[in-house]
């Protein structure tokens, strides 16, 4: 198949969201001296906030929630946890997470040669369910921003992967055909089900080797494998 354009997710795909996530996490454990108020384990904290925040997200996807709500709950749900009921600490500390944790540089093994190797053949773009204003500081900070032709947030295209509609648009942006595309993600439902429902092919990063029942176009754990059809 002659791709002429490749769309890659961003969180999970090639910058570290849990590497990054976390390492952000413990700082601000540390700043808000978090044991004190009676979480005695950080990691415990994350992995809490982790669940919280995956299920918050999966109800933005879905538009039951707002961008607001998402940014303020993750936190006060996994606060209240732990009988922690305090509005200034919540907003304090959320801020705190998303203006710091877009500065981290973590990307998966080998982000930079594969997109080096995949730049000099196609055109590649960026097709993301994270904030606008956020996802262009980590391009910038991690320095992969300059690979990429167009970055599509669900903001910018005014709907979320997996809905048609944002696959839609950014083929119309990027002047590519359904043929001649391709979406790399970490998602099933957001990224192989959406891209499939278009008619685009896929490639689902599966870094756990989770199971599942799609019929997906290719499938791999490392960047690197791209090259064996790429």
């Amino acid at each position: 198949m002659p791709y002429e354009h490749i769309f890659f997710d961003l969180d999970r795909t090639l910058w570290d969201f849990e590497s990054n996530s976390h390492q952000t996490l413990v700082e601000l454990f540390d700043k808000y001296k978090l044991k004190e108020k009676g979480i005695a384990s950080v990691d415990e904290f994350i992995l809490l906030y982790y669940k919280i925040n995956d299920q918050l997200w999966d109800e933005y996807r879905k538009e039951t929630i707002d961008k607001t709500t998402l940014r303020y709950q993750r936190f006060h749900k996994a606060f209240l946890r732990y009988e922690i009921n305090d509005e200034d600490l919540t907003k304090k500390f959320g801020d705190d997470y998303v203006y710091l944790s877009p500065l981290k540089t973590g990307l998966f093994p080998n982000t930079l040669e594969v997109l080096d190797y995949l730049k000099s053949k196609y055109r590649l773009h960026i097709i993301t369910n994270g904030f606008e204003e956020v996802q262009h500081i980590k391009l910038k900070n991690s320095g992969i921003e300059h690979y990429f032709s167009e970055i599509i947030t669900s903001e910018r295209a005014g709907y979320k992967k997996p809905d048609k509609r944002i696959f839609d648009y950014s083929l119309s942006l990027t002047n590519a055909s359904v043929s001649s595309s391709i979406m790399i993600g970490d998602s099933i439902e957001a990224d192989i089900v959406g891209a499939r429902n278009c008619g685009i092919h896929q490639v689902f990063f599966n870094t756990c080797n989770a199971k599942h029942n799609e019929n997906v176009t290719y499938e791999i754990s490392h960047l690197k494998q791209l090259f064996n059809f790429l």
